[in-house]
């Protein structure tokens, strides 16, 4: 069984992205922070941290996660990079304490786990735990991600089979295969893919005669994009979530 874990309640509110432990320690003694429905004064107040802890400050009700998981439905006309060129980034869809959590390295706050382009929409997933980050980007560990896909031109059943025997990108000389194709309506598709290349569904269709028109992504591993999650709305991964997406 794991030992507690205590903070006192400015640090866990630095470690949960509320400032600087000055910043913190200053909510704490101005009253402005409830612990479970309780005002806390006293910056050095022991907690015994969990997952799920309710607190709110200056009236903002909040969780406690370490670290943290969120999930993204990324609206159309949005970069995902901290430093965005043309479009507004996702970052600004995320609540301050999420953007500057305390990191290591020089980038503070969540990370989206692989990007999509401004135009494609859907799914994405953000956290600070690097092994997770890690593990799901990288090409080795083949985890599959379904896009909605719609063309400009009809989808025909030699394009389905090209795309699962596989095609060859002007990048690399060895053909690039959908894990799984399926037709869904006279323009529309379900592409599953297990990499990750640069525009690999638009050059993917590109290379069998179509063009997309619309992309859409609708699920990463076993975790699928839940229905009634807006665009540009966020909310906390839940447990059998992480497991979902975690699980092969």
């Amino acid at each position: 069984m794991s030992r507690p874990v205590i903070l006192t309640l400015s640090d866990m509110l630095f470690t949960q992205g509320f400032g600087t432990r000055r910043v913190c320690a200053g909510l704490v003694q101005q009253g402005l922070v409830q612990l479970e429905g309780a005002t806390i004064t006293d910056a050095l107040h022991d907690v015994e941290v969990r997952e799920g802890l309710p607190f709110a400050v200056q009236g903002q009700a909040w969780e406690y996660h370490a670290p943290a998981y969120v999930l993204l439905h990324k609206p159309a006309g949005t970069e995902c990079s901290q430093k965005p060129s043309a479009w507004p980034s996702i970052y600004t869809l995320l609540p301050t304490p999420l953007r500057q959590r305390p990191q290591k390295g020089a980038v503070q706050g969540v990370q989206a786990i692989g990007r999509l382009d401004q135009d494609t929409t859907g799914l994405l997933i953000l956290t600070d735990d690097g092994k997770l980050i890690h593990r799901m980007a990288s090409p080795r560990h083949h985890v599959p991600k379904v896009y909605q896909v719609t063309c400009k031109h009809p989808v025909e059943a030699r394009q389905v089979q090209r795309l699962l025997d596989g095609v060859v990108l002007d990048d690399d000389p060895k053909p690039v295969k959908a894990a799984a194709c399926e037709q869904t309506g006279e323009h529309t598709l379900d592409l599953t893919l297990t990499e990750g290349k640069y525009h690999q569904v638009k050059r993917m269709l590109a290379a069998v005669g179509n063009r997309v028109e619309g992309l859409h992504r609708s699920r990463i591993g076993a975790l699928e994009l839940p229905p009634d999650l807006a665009p540009g709305q966020w909310r906390w991964l839940a447990p059998e979530q992480l497991a979902a997406l975690t699980t092969r």
